[in-house]
C-alpha cells in the first residue's frame, strides 16, 4: 500500500515534469536559428550555379614517363606478390 500512495504522488509530478521538458524541447528550434553578432551574414537569395564546364589548363608535363610507369607497376607487382606468399604463410 505504501509503494501505490508513493506513485500516486509522484506521478502527477513526474506528468508536469513531462509536459515543461516537451514545451521547452519546442522552443529550442527558435532558438537554434539565432546566430551570434559576429557571424557574417548570409544571402537570401541563392547564389548562381558553380562554373562545371571550366576547365583547368592543360598540364606542360607528362604525369609519369612511361619507363617509370613500368618500373612502378613492377614494383607494385612485387609487393603483391610478397603480401599474397605472406598471407599464405600466415594461415
Amino acid at each position: 500500500m505504501l509503494a501505490l500512495r508513493d506513485l500516486q504522488k509522484t506521478l502527477p509530478i513526474r506528468g508536469a515534469l513531462l509536459m515543461v521538458a516537451l514545451a521547452l524541447g519546442g522552443c529550442s528550434s527558435q532558438f537554434a536559428d539565432l546566430t551570434p553578432a559576429d557571424a557574417q551574414a548570409h544571402p537570401k537569395e541563392p547564389g548562381t550555379y558553380l562554373p562545371v564546364h571550366d576547365l583547368p589548363p592543360d598540364r606542360d608535363q607528362a604525369v609519369i614517363p612511361p619507363d617509370q610507369r613500368a618500373k612502378i607497376e613492377a614494383e607494385l607487382a612485387a609487393a603483391r606478390d610478397r603480401q599474397a606468399v605472406a598471407a599464405k604463410d600466415a594461415k
